[in-house]
C-alpha cells in the first residue's frame, strides 16, 4: 500500500470508526428510553388524540434519549477531529517550544524536526515539550497543517541525536498518512462514550425505569427483555469495547508509521535504538492518560501486555510487541547496508 492509498484508507476508516462509536451512543440513548422514560418501539399508539393505550400509556411516544444520544455523538466526533488535538495535549500538560529557544536540547529537537519536515515534503508542525522524565513522543491534529508533535522531557534527554531523529521521523510519518486525524477523534469518542455510559449507568442504580416495568413487559414482552439485558450489557462493555477498538486501530499503524519512519531517515537502526532504549524504561508516563495512550510511539501506562504477543495481547495491548517492532527494524537497516560479500 503506497502512501496515497494509505491516506484514502485513513479518510474511510475515519468514517467507518465515527459510525461505529455513533452507533454506539445511539444503543445507550435507545436503552435509556425504554428502561428509564418508558419509550417502547414495538407498542402501538392509542386512539387518534389520545396518548393512552399501547406503549405510550405510562411512558413517552418519542425517544427522546437517543436522539440526545446521537446529537451528542454526532458533536463529539466533529469536536474531536476539530478540537481534539487541544484537548490531548492540553491533558498531557504539553507547552510550545519557542522557536527562539537558546536551550541547546530543545533547539537540536527543533533542527531535527525542521530536517524531518523538510524530507517528507510536510508543513513545519508544532512542537511541545511534555514535562515529564518518561520517554515517549505522539503525533496529533486534525491534518497536515494543523498538526503538532509532542515528545516528553525524557526523550530528549535521553536519546542521542540519531534516535531522536528516528522517533521524529515516526512521528511526521503518522502525520503525512494522516494517522492523526483518525487517532485523534478516536480519543474524544472514547472519552465520549464512557461519559455516557457512566451516566446512563447512574440512572439504573438511581432506580430508573422500575415504575415502567409492568406496562413494558405487558406490551414489550421477551422482546423489550432482550432489548433491556442488552442495553445493561452495552453500558457495561460499552466503554471497554470501544478502548479495545481504539487499541487495534493503533497497533496496525504503528508498524506502517515504523517503516515510513526509517525511510524518511535513511536509518531504520536509528529508530531500532530508541525504541530499545524506550522500552528499557519501564516508568510510565504520567502525564499521558489512558485515553490517548494509542497516540504513543510507546504504550506510556508501562504495562506488560506491550511485550507479549497472542490473541489476549492483540486485543488488550496498545502497541505491538516492541521486540517485533525492533526485529523489523533491524530487517530493514539488514537489507539496507551492502552485503558483505560486495565488500
Amino acid at each position: 500500500m503506497n502512501l496515497y492509498e494509505q491516506q484514502q484508507a485513513n479518510r474511510r476508516n475515519t468514517k467507518v470508526v465515527v459510525a461505529v462509536f455513533i452507533l454506539f451512543f445511539a444503543l445507550l440513548g435507545l436503552g435509556f428510553d425504554f428502561f428509564y422514560l418508558g419509550f417502547n418501539p414495538w407498542a402501538s399508539p392509542g386512539p387518534a388524540g389520545s396518548l393512552r393505550g399501547g406503549g405510550y400509556e405510562s411512558g413517552i411516544p418519542f425517544p427522546v434519549g437517543t436522539v440526545i444520544a446521537l446529537l451528542l455523538g454526532s458533536g463529539q466526533a466533529w469536536w474531536g477531529m476539530r478540537f481534539g488535538d487541544q484537548a490531548v495535549l492540553s491533558a498531557a500538560s504539553a507547552v510550545p517550544i519557542n522557536p527562539s529557544t537558546n536551550d541547546p536540547q530543545q533547539r537540536q529537537l527543533l533542527n531535527i524536526v525542521e530536517e524531518m519536515k523538510i524530507a517528507s515534503g510536510l508543513p513545519m508542525p508544532i512542537v511541545y515539550l511534555i514535562p515529564d522524565a518518561d520517554p515517549n513522543a505522539f503525533a496529533t491534529g486534525r491534518d497536515p497543517d494543523h498538526a503538532s508533535i509532542a515528545v516528553t522531557r525524557g526523550l530528549v534527554e535521553k536519546l542521542n541525536r540519531e534516535e531522536l531523529q528516528g522517533v521524529i521521523a515516526h512521528e511526521m510519518s503518522h502525520i503525512r498518512n494522516l494517522d492523526i486525524r483518525l487517532m485523534t477523534t478516536m480519543a474524544a469518542l472514547v472519552g465520549g462514550i464512557a461519559l455516557l455510559s457512566d451516566w446512563a449507568a447512574r440512572s439504573m442504580r438511581f432506580g430508573g425505569g422500575r415504575g415502567r416495568s409492568s406496562s413494558r413487559d405487558k406490551s414489550g414482552g421477551g422482546t423489550g427483555m432482550i432489548l433491556l439485558v442488552l442495553w445493561i450489557i452495552a453500558v457495561i462493555l460499552a466503554p471497554i469495547l470501544a478502548q479495545i477498538l481504539a487499541m487495534s486501530v493503533s497497533r496496525e499503524r504503528e508498524y506502517l508509521a515504523d517503516a515510513s519512519g526509517a525511510e524518511l531517515t535513511r536509518n531504520p537502526a536509528g529508530l531500532a535504538s530508541a525504541l530499545k532504549k524506550i522500552e528499557m524504561d519501564h516508568m510510565p508516563t504520567h502525564a499521558i492518560k489512558r485515553g490517548t495512550a494509542h497516540l504513543c510511539i510507546a504504550d506510556p501506562l508501562g504495562r506488560k501486555m506491550g511485550f507479549r504477543e497472542g490473541f489476549v495481547a492483540d486485543l488488550l495491548a496498545t502497541h505491538p510487541p516492541m521486540p517485533r517492532r525492533i526485529s523489523k527494524l533491524m530487517q530493514m537497516a539488514y537489507q539496507a547496508s551492502p552485503h558483505p560479500a560486495a565488500l
